[in-house]
């Protein structure tokens, strides 16, 4: 219905046309109004179309506007991505707009944004290169529009393409391309589901937002670019301020330490000074895991020190760190990290750094070690040549090289089985007394070694020098000196090295006595076939009573017959008669029991308690004969 004007009977029609086309009628109004004017009414239609031109122009300038507005204050490339795809939808008045972006991994493209779309499937939709609209937009960098998507025979159609947009329903299609300098990023799309064409205005309204589009993804992949670049200027600046803090707080470490060693500084603190710089506890050990100095590591350090030494990196074990400490391919000794299960590579080179301080500290001290020994071995030499020439100067020499030979000494007497192994056993000699406070000298056909038996147990004394003990009685204390004295000289030498060891002794003629009685223990256990074995002359038997200096004739029958003896004491009972009759009867039970007047079942019972107190090996020849000559020596002596 036409609208109505005040006196319209009396208004000419061009005036009613204009006063339509200000209030904004509508294109019918104006052609009922214009049927007395025609040629009015044309005009009027042109005008009206300009104005709704117009008006159209400027909803899609406000847009566009809104679009650069919302890309210079967003900074978020999902929101700018969308309000494009919407206002794209809302301006060309489409079903469903939605923009593609290539996935240079895959090699296809993939829906980055979708408006007004329901179908999952044309949602998660991905096209090659060149296969449909969208593909061919991609491929030659134009716009491409279709009324009918299904019957346009232009595009490449694809079994998955067309499931997605028979899914979506859709049919008309206009495609532009997202140009970034010449380079297809993306391609823009606006949809409908029912047949229409696309004007060249509406072409030319998407491609401008495909490339307000386009400097978004430009823009926000240079933020990222630039993020990316802060955040790594930033991580690398982290590096190098540690990197610097590290090498500043090595140089300290390394000058304090240096400056350690070249004031004399011995190595409980160097081990303390690491402990500080650390923040763990420290132990130095020594090439054969005994500990120097420092807190007990209660570690088995062979293991990791091998490691250690093979890659010239400090090592995690069970929680510690061990770092092997080395003079050229030669083991000094390790050091052992406690308290520190991680260790960063600052502190682990500064651990290592350690180890070379602590090598060099170790390499002076022997070095020194070895020139005193070499003084305190011509006191040796004269001691064991001359005694009696100068005791008193000799005990002078001695307290002037820091040797006290009045107290209680071990004297060792070792000889390596290996020709031409003279010297090295010299040399393993002093390395084996490094810290222990002996001394050592070539004499005769091998080495002798001093070590004080006062020594502080724990890491630089005889004590060290360990062996396990038998298992039936326990080890005297220079037995397992003379044992571990033998095992240690054997690895450092490489060839077996016996030795032979007499004391405690203390005094000049006391300790030249000792040396006599080592002497002979060593030529004993060479007879007896035992190379690279450690005993003293207690140890031999019978023939330690004929090889030691005292001649200690009740100790052997008390070493023999004791726990006999003391079974017999204590019950009343005769295990020493039955065991001289057994014997003296060349082993005859019926012979022995004849001459003992008891039952055989009696000489057997009493045989299996001598067997439970002496050993299953009682009656072997060897073990029986020092039985029998013990039996005759505590005879004579009762």
């Amino acid at each position: 219905m036409a609208r109505t004007m005040p006196e319209e009977t009396e208004i000419h029609p061009a005036e009613r046309l204009l006063r339509l086309l200000a209030v904004g009628a509508s294109a019918e109004e104006l052609g009922e109004a214009g049927a007395a004017a025609p040629g009015s009414a044309a005009q009027a239609l042109r005008v009206h179309r300009t104005l709704a031109q117009h008006r159209r122009r400027e909803a899609q300038l406000t847009a566009l506007f809104d679009t650069a507005t919302d890309l210079a204050a967003s900074r978020d490339l999902d929101a700018v991505l969308q309000a494009i795809v919407r206002r794209a939808r809302l301006l060309l008045g489409t079903d469903l707009a939605y923009l593609t972006l290539p996935d240079e991994e895959a090699g296809d493209t993939y829906m980055r944004v979708t408006d007004g779309s329901v179908s999952p499937l044309f949602q998660t939709l991905r096209l090659e290169l060149g296969e449909g609209l969208g593909g061919l937009v991609a491929q030659t960098a134009r716009p491409y529009a279709t009324p009918d998507y299904r019957t346009d025979a232009r595009f490449h159609h694809t079994r998955n393409i067309d499931a997605g947009v028979l899914d979506e329903g859709l049919v008309a299609i206009l495609g532009v391309p997202l140009l970034l300098e010449k380079q297809v990023i993306g391609v823009l799309f606006a949809a409908d589901r029912n047949p229409r064409p696309f004007s060249p205005d509406e072409v030319a309204l998407l491609c401008t937002l495909a490339a307000h589009a386009a400097i978004a993804i430009d823009t926000a992949r240079a933020l990222d670019d630039t993020r990316a670049a802060l955040a790594d200027l930033a991580a690398a600046n982290a590096v190098i301020r540690a990197h610097a803090a590290a090498i500043q707080r090595a140089e300290e470490a390394h000058d304090r330490l240096t400056d350690l060693v070249l004031r004399g500084g011995e190595v409980p603190a160097v081990a303390e000074a690491v402990s500080a710089l650390l923040g763990g506890g420290i132990a130095v050990l020594d090439p054969d895991g005994q500990r120097l100095a420092g807190e007990p590591a209660g570690l088995d350090v062979r293991a990791p020190v091998a490691e250690s030494r093979a890659t010239g990196r400090a090592v995690e074990a069970e929680g510690h760190w061990v770092c092997a400490v080395l003079a050229g391919q030669e083991l000094l000794g390790s050091l052992v990290l406690t308290g520190r299960p991680e260790l960063e590579d600052a502190d682990r080179r500064l651990f290592e750094r350690a180890g070379v301080v602590t090598a060099l500290l170790l390499l002076l001290r022997r070095s020194v070690a070895e020139a005193e020994n070499r003084v305190r071995g011509e006191l040796l030499t004269d001691l064991l040549d001359s005694p009696q020439r100068d005791p008193a100067g000799l005990l002078q020499r001695g307290l002037r090289l820091g040797v006290d030979l009045r107290r209680p000494h071990v004297l060792l007497a070792a000889r390596v089985g290996a020709a031409g192994a003279r010297s090295r056993l010299a040399s393993a000699a002093t390395r084996l007394l490094f810290g222990r406070g002996g001394i050592s000298a070539e004499h005769g056909e091998g080495v002798v070694l001093v070590l004080p038996m006062e020594a502080e147990p724990g890491c630089t004394t005889p004590a060290s020098l360990t062996s396990p003990a038998s298992p039936t009685s326990p080890a005297s204390p220079v037995t397992t000196v003379a044992a571990g004295a033998a095992a240690q000289l054997t690895q450092l030498t490489g060839a077996p090295v016996t030795v032979g060891a007499a004391g405690p002794a203390g005094g000049i003629a006391a300790l030249a006595a000792a040396h006599a009685e080592a002497l002979r223990t060593l030529r004993a256990l060479c007879a007896l076939g035992r190379e690279g074995d450690g005993a003293c002359a207690a140890d031999l038997g019978f023939l330690g009573v004929l090889l030691g200096e005292g001649h200690d004739v009740r100790g052997f029958v008390q070493e023999t017959l004791g726990p006999l003896l003391a079974y017999d004491a204590r019950r009343g009972t005769e295990l020493v008669h039955t065991l001289d009759a057994y014997f003296a009867c060349g082993g005859s039970l019926t012979r022995a029991k004849d001459a003992l007047h008891v039952h055989v079942n009696t000489v057997v019972q009493r045989l299996d308690r001598v067997e439970a107190l002496l050993g299953r090996d009682w009656n072997h020849p060897e073990r029986a004969l020092e039985l029998q000559l013990a039996l005759r020596l505590h005879l004579l002596t009762r």
